[in-house]
């Protein structure tokens, strides 16, 4: 596959291929704050490698620092008593990845809106962002502001956004509520988006995801007519074939509303659950509760459940497109991190989980969102090295 480069509008639209994040244009050098920022070369795969245990870089910031973040993700403040997760440092194999400044990042976005669309994972990710730019913003020349499914950080000396718009499915849903979706019956609509995406447009950085409400059953309910009938009606289909109709639809809409010249888009592949303790060999594990270390065995990835045929759906999907979309493939790297869910150390229906729930883990664990500082920033340091390489 090849790199975007320097061509006509007209040219880039009869290529058709996907061009992914592990490809980069030969080793560059960036200077910022007088120090050097160097760039991986192009042909570097980011995604293959190991986690390294690195307590003097990492964590990027501190969770006490970053007032932003909320109840659910900051799992020191919620008495998680371990720290190692923080200090975890992800080295790919034959290159290193550039060290992250948030100036450096800013001064990129200057005049830019970033957002995250997509499911609570994207949200996850996108509280990482801002954390980790926010210690090089002044104060009182930021903001936040919530509208619909849309939340605005603003940050006034860039004139520049990063937001994060609620659409779990991409596609039109019952679940389109960002304040009140814990529905029992999912229903989607595969061929429609809400409000035709007109939120999306005009945004100069795009990353969208979608995963984690796909997992609650082998059969998605979509509908048949319309939410206002009285029964809804819906027919049962199996979640990949599922899934290709909704991928077909967004991609239908980011050909039709996204000019390459001025957008880059990026798709995040799957977030990984640990559920299951016998998944990583300890037996005597309550999901992912007391895990206070990855995967020490890298040689090969361990199976925690992933849906792989999705992931082959968004990559082939991607791949296809006429428009340009990085695909971020952060599912391998973030299956090893059974230690870094905010397990009980969260929120629970917006409450913060209390003493006895804590000792409940089997009921109240969470291991589908992650603790910050931690495993987000790095999806984050990927996506920061490819909008610095390619500014």
């Amino acid at each position: 596959m090849k790199h975007s480069c320097s061509v006509s509008h007209k040219s880039k639209r009869q290529v058709a291929r996907s061009i992914f994040l592990s490809r980069f244009r030969p080793v560059g050098i960036l200077e910022e704050d007088e120090e050097e920022v160097k760039l991986p070369p192009k042909d570097c795969d980011l995604f293959t490698g190991n986690w390294v245990f690195d307590n003097i870089t990492h964590p990027l910031y501190k969770e006490d620092e970053c007032k932003f973040l909320s109840e659910q993700v900051a799992c020191i403040r919620n008495g998680r008593q371990d720290s190692l997760y923080q200090n975890w440092r992800w080295q790919p194999r034959d290159c290193f990845l550039p060290k992250f400044k948030a100036r450096l990042l800013l001064e990129k976005l200057r005049g830019k809106r970033l957002m995250f669309v997509g499911d609570s994972l994207n949200r996850n990710q996108w509280e990482s962002m801002v954390c980790l730019l926010q210690s090089a913003i002044s104060p009182g020349k930021k903001s936040h502001e919530k509208s619909g499914s849309l939340v605005i950080y603003s940050i006034e000396e860039y004139n520049t956004t990063v937001e994060f718009y609620w659409a779990p499915f991409l596609v039109e849903s019952n679940s389109d509520n960002p304040w009140s979706h814990s529905v029992k019956d999912r229903i989607i609509m595969p061929e429609s988006i809400k409000n035709r995406g007109d939120d999306w447009k005009d945004v100069d950085f795009l990353i969208f995801n979608t995963y984690i409400w796909w997992m609650n059953t082998g059969y998605m309910k979509v509908l048949r007519g319309s939410f206002d009938a009285d029964p809804i009606e819906y027919d049962e289909i199996e979640r990949p074939i599922a899934y290709g109709r909704v991928l077909k639809t967004w991609a239908k809409w980011v050909e039709e509303n996204v000019d390459s010249k001025f957008t880059s888009v990026y798709f995040m592949s799957m977030s990984p659950l640990h559920i299951k303790s016998l998944d990583w060999n300890n037996p005597d594990g309550i999901m992912c509760a007391k895990e206070t270390l990855p995967v020490m065995n890298m040689s090969s990835p361990p199976n925690v459940g992933t849906d792989h045929r999705l992931f082959l759906i968004a990559e082939n999907v991607t791949q296809s497109m006429k428009v340009p979309v990085y695909f971020l493939n952060i599912t391998t790297l973030s299956e090893y991190r059974k230690d870094a869910h905010t397990s009980v150390y969260t929120t629970r229906k917006g409450q913060l989980i209390t003493p006895e729930q804590q000792a409940d883990p089997a009921t109240f664990a969470d291991c589908i969102h992650w603790c910050l500082p931690g495993l987000p920033d790095t999806w984050n340091e990927l996506l920061y090295t490819h909008i610095i390489s390619h500014s």
